[in-house]
């Protein structure tokens, strides 16, 4: 299964950047992973929230094909612990599913045509994060699943 982590914006912080950069390195043997970060807006003063929402709701909707899975990382969105993740993940591969798009929005959220399109909801935590912290934490427990799933010794319950 290709998994495509889609995003507002672009990593500016060195920590992260190398932590994302880790797990994307250890992630390469167990799925295709591409990772797609969108500029964020310019001039975005003379909009409203609701519009910045919508122009950014054009972009990803761009990216995402309409046979593609896709899960918004939103804080109304479904709380699963790692290994109920990495069931969620397996059950995704073991079904019909050969792309999921997993996607983090700008700084007020998703649009209604994005929540429309989508096919799922999860949270990270019911504690809110910058976006940039949530790429490495989404990208950690990514590769948590995935060794959850083959038994390896990275996850200790």
């Amino acid at each position: 299964m290709k998994i495509t982590f889609l995003t507002v914006g672009k990593t500016e912080d060195a920590y992260l950047k190398d932590g994302i950069d880790k797990y994307v390195k250890r992630l390469k043997h167990y799925t295709k992973l591409v990772i797609i970060d969108l500029d964020e807006l310019k001039n975005t003063k003379a909009l409203t929230r609701e519009q910045q929402k919508a122009k950014e709701a054009e972009l990803i909707l761009k990216k995402i094909t309409p046979q593609d899975y896709v899960v918004l990382l939103d804080e109304k969105g479904m709380e699963l612990s790692s290994v109920k993740f990495a069931a969620y993940i397996q059950k995704k591969e073991v079904g019909s599913v050969a792309s999921m798009v997993f996607v983090v929005g700008g700084p007020y959220g998703f649009d209604e045509t994005v929540y429309d399109r989508a096919n799922d909801k999860l949270s990270l935590s019911p504690m809110t994060f910058s976006h940039q912290m949530v790429r490495l934490f989404f990208i950690e427990q990514l590769y948590r699943a995935y060794t959850i799933m083959k038994g390896e010794p990275y996850h200790h319950e």
